[in-house]
C-alpha cells in the first residue's frame, strides 16, 4: 500500500516532497550521539574559510573574538566526515560547530546573545557567556576528552588546544572502522593521497588512490565506504557493491548503512530501506537525522503509519535546523492521514517559518487552508 494513496485529506505538498528526498543521498554528516542544542551554529568551518581568518591572526587580534582547537584520535586516521563539536553551559550545549579535514575547529561568537559590535563587546560576550564551559567532540564509538574554557582563553591565547577522541572497545557500532588499524602503509598512504585529492577538489584522482587502496587492502572498510559514496551518482550499483564490501570487512561500521538506505529509497525499495535502517540502530540506537528520516518514510509508503510517525518525530527532535528538507512536512503528512489534523496544521505552520522558497511557501499555505477547513467543517 502506498502512502500517496490513503490520505483522508489530500496533501499537495507530499507529492513533490516524498519523490524528491527519496531521491536525495545524504550529505556527509557527522555520526554523533550528542544531546540536542537549545542553539546552534552548525556551520563546516571547511565551507566558511573562518578557521584560516582567525588562525592567521595574532593572538591579541583574536583574543574575545573566537576560540580555536583541533580534534584528534589517538592512534588513528581522522575521517573524511565533519566531526561535531560541541560547548556546554551549565549542563545545556549552547553551541555546535564541526571540523574540517584537517581536524580543526572555530567556536565563533555571532550566536552569542546580545549584540556583538566592537572588539570589547565581543570579548564581554564571550566571556560573560563561555567562561567556564566544556568543548567535547562525538564520533560514535568513540570517548571524547574534555576542555574547559578559561578566562586565559577569552583574554590572551584562544588556542584551547586538542580535544582526544579514544575508542571504546565496548561500543556496539563505529564511525571509524577498526580495519583502519590494520591497514599496511601503502593502503594508508593511497587513502591519505585521497583525502587530499578531496580537498584539492578531485575527486577523480581521489577515487584513483582509493581503488588502489583497496586492491592493496581488500579489508579496508574505510576506503570502501569512500570509494562508495563517490560512486553514489554516477553508478548507483557499484557504490552499493562498495558499501557491502564495507560491511562485510567490519559488520561494527555503522555508516555504511545509511548509504544503502539511501540507495534503497531512491529505488523505491522501502523494505530494503527498513532492513538497513534497521541495522543502523542496532548499532547506534539514538540513531541520526537521516536514518530517522528514512526509516519514517518506509515506514509510511508501506502503510505502517503509526511506526511512521514515532520515526518522523524523533526526526523532527533531532534536527532543530531542519537540515532535511521536507522533514517536518512529512510529519504533517503522516498526522493528516491519521486524521490528527491540528497536529499537522502545527507543524505546516512551524514550516512556514523557515521555508523560504515561495513556490514552496504557496504550497504550504494551500495545505494550511485545506486542513483549516476541514477542521472547521461539522463533524
Amino acid at each position: 500500500m502506498s502512502a500517496r494513496t490513503v490520505f483522508q485529506v489530500p496533501l499537495l505538498f507530499l507529492l513533490p516532497v516524498i519523490p524528491a528526498l527519496a531521491q536525495h543521498t545524504p550529505p556527509p554528516v557527522a555520526v554523533t550521539t550528542m544531546p540536542q542544542p537549545i542553539a546552534t551554529r552548525p556551520d563546516s568551518i571547511q565551507d566558511t574559510g573562518l578557521y584560516g581568518y582567525w588562525s592567521k591572526m595574532t593572538n591579541q587580534d583574536r583574543a574575545g573574538g573566537a576560540l580555536l582547537g583541533k580534534v584528534a584520535i589517538k592512534g588513528e586516521m581522522l575521517p573524511w566526515e565533519p566531526i561535531l563539536v560541541t560547548v556546554d553551559c551549565n549542563n545545556s550545549t549552547v553551541y555546535t560547530t564541526q571540523t574540517n579535514q584537517k581536524g580543526e575547529f572555530l567556536v565563533y561568537p555571532s550566536t552569542v546573545p546580545g549584540e556583538v559590535s566592537q572588539q570589547g563587546d565581543s570579548q564581554r560576550q564571550m566571556k560573560t557567556h563561555y567562561e567556564g564551559c566544556v568543548l567535547h567532540s562525538f564520533l560514535t564509538g568513540f570517548h571524547s576528552s574534555t576542555i574547559t574554557v578559561t578566562e586565559r582563553n577569552l583574554r590572551d591565547d584562544p588556542d584551547v588546544g586538542t580535544i582526544t577522541l579514544t575508542r571504546d572497545s565496548f561500543a556496539r557500532g563505529t564511525a571509524m572502522s577498526v580495519t583502519g588499524l590494520s591497514a599496511p602503509p601503502d593502503a594508508i598512504k593511497h587513502w591519505s593521497k585521497a583525502g587530499t585529492a578531496m580537498l584539492d577538489g578531485k575527486p577523480d584522482r581521489a577515487r584513483k588512490q582509493l581503488e588502489t587502496a583497496v586492491r592493496s587492502y581488500p579489508a579496508f572498510s574505510d576506503a570502501w565506504y569512500e570509494l562508495g559514496r563517490l560512486e553514489v551518482m554516477s553508478d548507483p550499483r557499484d557504490a552499493r557493491i562498495c558499501m557491502e564490501k564495507a560491511i562485510a570487512a567490519d559488520q561494527t561500521f555503522v555508516r555504511p548503512y545509511g548509504q544503502l538506505a539511501a540507495l534503497a529509497a531512491r529505488g523505491e525499495d522501502w523494505q530494503g530501506v527498513l532492513e538497513n535502517t534497521s541495522r543502523s540502530l542496532q548499532l547506534e540506537p539514538q540513531g541520526t537525522i537521516w536514518i530517522w528520516y528514512y526509516e519514517a518514510l518506509a515506514n509510511f509508503q508501506l502503510g505502517k503509519v503509526d511506526a511512521a510517525e514515532t520515526s518522523a518525530k524523533k526526526l523532527v527532535a533531532t534536527d532543530p535546523l531542519h537540515n532535511i528538507r521536507g522533514g517536518e512536512q512529512l510529519l504533517a503528512a503522516i498526522l493528516a492521514w491519521k486524521a490528527d489534523y491540528a497536529g499537522a496544521l502545527a507543524h505546516l505552520r512551524s514550516c512556514l517559518t523557515y521555508i523560504q522558497d515561495q513556490s514552496d511557501q504557496v504550497l504550504l499555505k494551500q495545505e494550511i487552508a485545506q486542513l483549516e477547513r476541514r477542521l472547521a467543517a461539522p463533524n
